[in-house]
């Protein structure tokens, strides 16, 4: 495995110039949780995502992607294999009227402000959610009743089998998943179906999500966003919150007293604080309601079987 990883960043270096070796991972997800990386791979641009998707492709070694990290929990061991990270310089945007080519790093609520700019309605719901295009896409990521689904027209994924651009119809669109969870396709760009609108009309919703999100959800201390899927017809948030589980807490992992469905980094949390304490909510939430609630945030890396 050794040296198997030392060919592999030999290789990759020539492909991309930022390879980082046993590199902390905790400083590049929201929850400032988590082990390092054997290898985290940092694109400059889109050349150098290609040439790094395609080479990890075509081996038979493992690899993750990772975007701005808001909706994942790293393990304090950290993750085997190679990371590689989607962010600045591979955000280039395209507007052709009320069509938008976004590649896969776009920061989402960046993007949400230059529709709004544009005249463009569509993106408001998402000017709250610190994601990246390609994140946002693969989770269906949603809020104030709208979702990616409802905007996005087609993506271009890099496959084993090379490049090809799937239908925004065929990506299997559901609560907070898609196709692309499943793999080896990775997501380099997608295009997005806007409506033109007055621009201060567009501005004046977006600005009003905001301020909602603002006073509904905890804003300060890490967290990686809602821990739990909502179950069918309801809220976990309102469910955890009944059972009497704010305030709860692990070590430094402690339910937000703003919104039940968030659990927050108030310290040094570790990851086996946070799914200790998720562990409780649920028990709690199944005991008093009968409902087994489900994670929401991704989990990477090496968990023990019984925690993940």
């Amino acid at each position: 495995m050794v040296s198997v990883l030392k060919d592999i960043q030999q290789d990759l270096r020539v492909r991309c110039r930022d390879v980082r070796v046993s590199e902390p991972l905790a400083p590049h997800v929201a929850f400032r949780i988590g082990g390092p990386a054997d290898v985290l791979v940092i694109p400059a641009d889109m050349g150098e995502l290609r040439a790094v998707i395609g080479y990890l492709l075509g081996r038979v070694f493992p690899f993750a992607v990772l975007g701005r990290g808001s909706n994942v929990l790293i393990a304090d061991r950290g993750v085997r294999g190679v990371v590689l990270k989607i962010g600045r310089g591979v955000d280039r945007v395209t507007f052709d009227g009320a069509r938008v080519i976004a590649e896969s790093g776009t920061y989402l609520p960046h993007l949400a402000a230059l529709a709004a700019t544009r005249g463009l309605s569509g993106l408001e719901f998402s000017a709250g959610i610190p994601a990246s295009v390609g994140g946002a896409v693969v989770m269906n990521a949603g809020a104030h009743g709208h979702s990616m689904s409802d905007i996005v027209a087609r993506v271009r994924v890099l496959t084993p089998e090379g490049e090809r651009d799937i239908a925004g119809a065929d990506l299997g669109f559901a609560y907070r998943t898609s196709i692309l969870q499943a793999g080896p396709a990775v997501v380099l760009e997608a295009e997005l179906h806007l409506r033109p609108e007055d621009p201060d009309a567009v501005r004046e919703r977006m600005e009003a999500w905001l301020r909602q999100r603002n006073e509904t959800q905890p804003v300060g201390p890490p967290s990686s966003g809602c821990i739990f899927r909502n179950p069918p017809g309801d809220h976990a948030g309102r469910l955890i919150d009944l059972a009497g589980c704010k305030g709860l807490h692990v070590g430094d992992a402690r339910v937000s007293d703003v919104h039940a469905n968030y659990i927050l980094n108030s310290g040094a949390a570790s990851a086996g604080d946070v799914l200790a304490l998720a562990a409780q909510v649920r028990q709690r939430v199944r005991a008093q309601f009968g409902v087994e609630l489900v994670l929401e945030i991704k989990l990477l890396g090496e968990f023990d079987d019984a925690a993940a």
